[in-house]
Parts: structure tokens; sequence; C-alpha cells
């Protein structure tokens, strides 16, 4: 469509001005939600030391390698070895040891036979056992030092997101601090004269508005901090006073990126695009939802975007613009949600010349087939039905119509 921007080069100029904030060492408590902007290389060997995988014994694989339940191999016990012990008894042949699971293995022992493959199990293993069936062979059960990782080898990369999984990983390899990326500090701003307090009473032509709370979930999903959340009008200098106040260097309240919900179309109220036209460009993406866009840089260097007032849009274009460029800020090595090809459930129209992005949900009642179906009719104003979306269909400007069954591209949200 003739004058407007693809959704790649108005996301190019956007990741082009959206450079990597600075980074701080933080605790491993505090490191949830973050970015990782240093490798994390393991301090110990994981696992530390050789151990043992069972409960059972600690044995030489010579005494037991023919043990069967027709000739049982009989052994005396000669230590009891539970976790955290720092014993390394002295193991001669026909002798074992009782051993728990994570406790060290004897430097004589080389095979672990397990509770289960003795005659009298954990309640007769005082004195002496009788082994029923032989391991396989040396090693069984022995969980050995540094299979895992040795210590020096990079157990997590720098750009990735730290959840419980990758702190324990940090600290299961003897690291208790972790090198982040500095939390981005937003502004989230609806603008809108007809804008009132969910549940406050609505006069003829308000709206409850949601945007600025929809926006503030969606930053704090990147991990980035909401430093101020506020609703203006399209008249007078509000905005321009509070756009002032955050984005001063300065000021206790700078932030490094502002995300402006509505101003910035072309009607004649547009409060965004009249105040801050010399900060910004302000353009027409192929895309539906969120066709006009607004992006810019202050010479500070907070990063200023417009998106459109409608909640579908403003979700829409928060995802295909802002998301990808906050995780950029903290280093991220991946911005982009990840997506499945699944079939359309129902069919749905395609706007000419632009990609659509139509809220779905993913019908789950077939595990070996999901489909993708619409959780709206595609308008832009349709924020109940956003609350059931899953994810959002994505659909090439090429294609001019959805049917029933044909393959489509998810980007999961949820």
């Amino acid at each position: 469509m003739s004058g407007l921007r693809s959704v790649e080069e108005h996301l190019g100029e956007i990741l082009a001005a959206a450079l990597a904030l600075p980074t701080e060492t933080v605790a491993l408590d505090d490191a949830y939600g973050r970015t990782l902007r240093a490798p994390v290389r393991a301090a110990v060997d994981i696992p530390v030391f050789d151990n043992s995988a069972m409960d059972g014994f600690a044995v030489r694989f010579a005494d037991v390698k023919d043990a069967a339940a027709t000739a049982p191999a009989l052994l005396r016990v000669v230590a009891d070895l539970p976790a955290g012990t720092t014993d390394d008894p002295a193991l001669r042949s026909g002798e074992a040891a009782r051993i728990m699971t994570g406790s060290p293995v004897p430097a004589d022992a080389d095979a672990i036979v397990p509770f289960e493959d003795t005659a009298g199990g954990l309640a007769d293993s005082r004195d002496e056992i009788r082994v029923v069936a032989a391991p396989r062979g040396p090693g069984v059960h022995v969980r050995r030092a540094g299979e895992d990782a040795r210590r020096g080898d990079e157990v997590l990369p720098a750009g990735a997101l730290l959840g419980p999984l990758q702190v324990a990983a940090a600290a299961a390899c003897g690291v208790a601090e972790l090198v982040v990326s500095r939390q981005p500090r937003v502004a989230v701003i609806s603008t809108g004269s007809e804008l009132a307090e969910p549940g406050a009473p609505l006069r003829r032509g308000q709206i409850p508005e949601s945007n600025s709370r929809l926006l503030s979930g969606l930053v704090a999903e990147t991990g980035a901090l909401i430093v101020r959340r506020a609703s203006v009008s399209d008249e007078g200098d509000q905005l321009q006073t509070l756009v002032a106040e955050l984005t001063d260097p300065g000021s206790p309240e700078r932030v490094d990126l502002v995300v402006f919900s509505g101003g910035v179309s072309a009607g004649a109220y547009e409060v965004v695009k009249t105040t801050l036209a010399d900060a910004m460009t302000f353009s027409k993406v192929a895309m539906q939802p969120g066709k006009p866009q607004g992006f810019g840089r202050l010479n500070s260097g907070t990063l200023l975007f417009g998106l459109p007032g409608n909640p579908v849009s403003a979700a829409v274009s928060f995802e295909v613009f802002v998301r990808p460029a906050l995780l950029r800020l903290q280093g991220r090595s991946e911005v982009q949600r990840p997506t499945l090809a699944l079939a359309a459930k129902a069919a749905w129209r395609t706007p000419p010349g632009r990609r659509q992005y139509l809220p779905v949900t993913i019908d789950r009642s077939d595990s070996h087939a999901w489909r993708a179906v619409p959780a709206t009719t595609g308008g832009s104003h349709l924020a109940g039905g956003l609350g059931r979306a899953e994810a959002y269909a994505v659909v090439p400007a090429d294609v001019e119509a959805v049917a029933a069954g044909d393959v489509v591209d998810v980007m999961l949200i949820s």
C-alpha cells in the first residue's frame, strides 16, 4: 500500500536507537526476571564430587558382579554415609558402606547397589547384606564429579533471561552474584479527554481508561520498572509538563522510555503529535491494527513511543515495537516472541496490503493438532475480546483471506 512503512523498516529504526543500558551486579535472590549481561562460569564442578544416585550400598563391583537371587553376594557393612558426611572409609574386598543419595562415594567403591537389590533392604542393613542382583557394571548409580560442568565452563550465556531454572543453575555452580542489565525505567501515559477512572460514573462521551494498565503490565513483564503511570487530557500543557519532568537528566523520575497511547493519528486533537512534533517522527505502518505510529529518541537517550489509542492497537503495537526495544535495552539475546504454525479453526477477513495481527485463542482439544481461534472480530477497540487472547495470528500483507484449515503463524503472548 503506497505511503506505508513496512513493519521491518519501523522496527529496524527502533532497535538501532535502543542502546544497551549499563550493568550492575546483584545477589542471586535479586536476579529473578533480570537479563544476564556476563556469562556465568562454574566456580565449582557440578557435581562437586562423586556421589550416590541411590539409597543403598557403596561396593566394589568385583565383589558383586556375579550376585543373583540364587547365589547372593554376602558383604560386611563397615560404614554408614549420610548426605553431607566428610568420611571416606576404606573398603576392603567383601566390605560395603551403607550410603544415602547425594553422599560422597568412598574412593575404594566403584558401584552402588540399591536397597531394592539386597535381600534385607534398609531394614536389615546394619551389619551385613546379601546382594541378590548384580549391577550392570562399574560406575552404576555413581554421579561423577564434573559430569554436568567443570570449573570454568560457561553455564549460562550473556543475554539470557534469569528465571528460577537459571538462578538455580548459577547457585549450583557456586556463583553468588550475577552481572545483569539495569532495569529500564519506563513511564506510561494515556491521552484523551474522554478517559475516566474505571468504576467512576461516566458522563456522555467518556470511557473507562484501560490502556495505561494494559501497557504497564506488559512493560513489567519485560523486567522493566514503571516509574510513572498517568492519564492526560487532549487539551492544555499537561503532557508537555509531564514529559519535561520525565526526560530531564537531573530529575529523580528520569526515565529511559516513555510509551504514549492515543494522540498519534490524523484527528484534530492529537496531543502527542502536536506536543512532540519536534522530538518524534509519526508514520503510517503497513499493519493492522496499529497503522499510526510515533517514535523518537531525545538527546538524553530517552526513547519515545507513540501508540494508537484503541486497546487492541496499543497491545499489538507494544508487542511488535516496544517490547523488542525494552529487551534490547537490557541486552536480551532474543527479542522476538516464539511462534507456532497452526491451522485456523475458522475463516476471517484480512486487510488489503497490510500485515494483520489478530488476537486468537488456541484450541488444545486435540493435543496433536492445536488450532487458532479468533478471539475478536478484528475491531481494534474490542478490549473485552483482547482479554481472552493467548496469541496473535500474524498474516502476511499479500494474503487476501484466511480460510478454515489454512496454516498461519501464531505469536505466543502467554
